[in-house]
């Protein structure tokens, strides 16, 4: 039995949406006069219906009366995008917490980021207590912050990327209590690498805690990541990279992952992290199991210079964030309505099947396919209009306008 566990499994917060006062309301809002895309296709001239924080109906044509009337003039309407892997943005990290964590928040959010997962850098477990603990105080009074991710510290030295060495360690059944214990029920997901000594026990402890194992940083041949999502890790960290490649002879974590349908990859579609051609592939091969994140550091929605990666110095150049004096990719720059553009323009995807990557895919990942990324009744009121170049031109989350 895992200490920690079982206050975590009686919260299930990764299964509930709670509403913070802000967003506590019922006034009905209608949208209309859009070209409603989710992960099911598109309807033009379609409405859109918010009473309080969720959607009441939605439909085509002739809408209902609502409290208040936006016309949207023909623009597409999308739901709220999902970020399940993020580390910062607009000059500020996640990890830094506070008013960091508000303005870096304020940036993806601006960017259509209805609601966000905190991924934290591997530091010292001390430090990665902390900021569990600041991670779910935010999550209790804000329910567009789903909770946290552990990026560590449970990654393989070698392919540790832009984690501080020093920080990296085994999964002891200690340690993983106390991880657990901090997150207080809201630690969504923590990447492990399934070789190291002592992983098996260790997803086995944070699955039976209502966390979503992936498995990523990892040295991990094709077995041993199979055994792993046989285990019930369920996710592929950032697929292709710091992870084995694909080999004819030895194929690795990524066709595992492909392989097995229970299994969602996370794709960064900034042009740097994985070629589109690659991109495009594995879209082929895992239809609906692709989830676009934005790995971002503290750059995202920012401009070119020296940052801050944990306790790494991070130089950016063309929108590239490399760990300074080497050519370690540390993160991106990338925001998700960028991603979305490029998986459309660039990769080809239609608009049905980008937005899914998106929204409705990330949200099944970490256990919330019932409530977001879909325009349907009894969803979470969170939507984004797109001008004709998919620019954003309007944030709700919980029925409430952002910005």
């Amino acid at each position: 039995m895992v200490r920690g566990g079982s206050r975590a499994a009686r919260r299930r917060a990764h299964h509930h949406l709670h509403v913070g006062p802000r967003y506590a309301r019922s006034v009905t809002l209608l949208l209309h006069s859009a070209l409603l895309t989710d992960e099911r296709g598109e309807r033009p001239d379609g409405w859109l219906l918010f009473d309080g924080h969720t959607i009441a109906a939605t439909g085509t044509g002739e809408a209902p009366d609502a409290a208040e009337r936006i016309d949207l003039h023909g623009a597409r309407l999308v739901p709220g995008f999902v970020d399940i892997h993020g580390h910062g943005g607009g000059g500020h990290s996640y990890d830094d917490g506070g008013e960091a964590l508000d303005a870096a928040l304020a940036t993806h959010r601006a960017h259509g980021v209805t609601r966000s997962v905190i991924s934290l850098v591997a530091n010292p477990l001390a430090v990665l207590r902390a900021g569990l603990a600041g991670v779910a105080a935010r999550a209790a009074r804000d329910p567009l912050v789903l909770g946290a991710h552990l990026e560590g510290p449970f990654l393989a030295p070698a392919r540790r990327g832009a984690h501080h060495v020093d920080y990296l360690r085994e999964p002891d059944q200690i340690t993983v209590d106390e991880l657990i214990e901090a997150g207080d029920g809201a630690v969504r997901q923590i990447t492990i690498a399934p070789e190291l000594p002592g992983a098996d026990n260790a997803i086995d402890c944070f699955l039976a805690a209502g966390v979503t194992v992936a498995i990523g940083h990892t040295e991990a041949d094709y077995d041993t990541a199979a055994r792993a999502f046989d285990r019930g890790a369920s996710i592929l960290t950032h697929a292709y990279n710091a992870m084995n490649g694909i080999h004819h002879r030895a194929p690795g974590p990524i066709v595992a992952a492909l392989s097995d349908p229970r299994v969602t990859l996370e794709i960064v579609l900034d042009g740097y992290h994985v070629h589109e051609q690659v991109v495009a592939l594995t879209l082929d091969e895992a239809p609906g199991r692709v989830a676009f994140i934005t790995d971002s550091m503290a750059a995202a929605g920012s401009e070119d210079g020296h940052y801050r990666l944990g306790e790494l110095n991070v130089t950016v150049r063309d929108g590239l964030a490399v760990l300074s004096g080497t050519d370690t990719i540390a993160g991106s720059t990338l925001t998700l309505d960028a991603a979305l553009r490029r998986a459309v323009d660039v990769v080809g995807l239609s608009w049905p099947d980008a937005v899914a990557a998106v929204t409705s895919v990330p949200a099944r990942a970490l256990g919330y396919g019932d409530r977001l990324g879909l325009f349907e009744p009894g969803y979470a009121a969170d939507a984004v209009v797109l001008d004709a170049e998919g620019h954003v031109a309007g944030v709700w989350a919980a029925g409430a306008r952002l910005g």
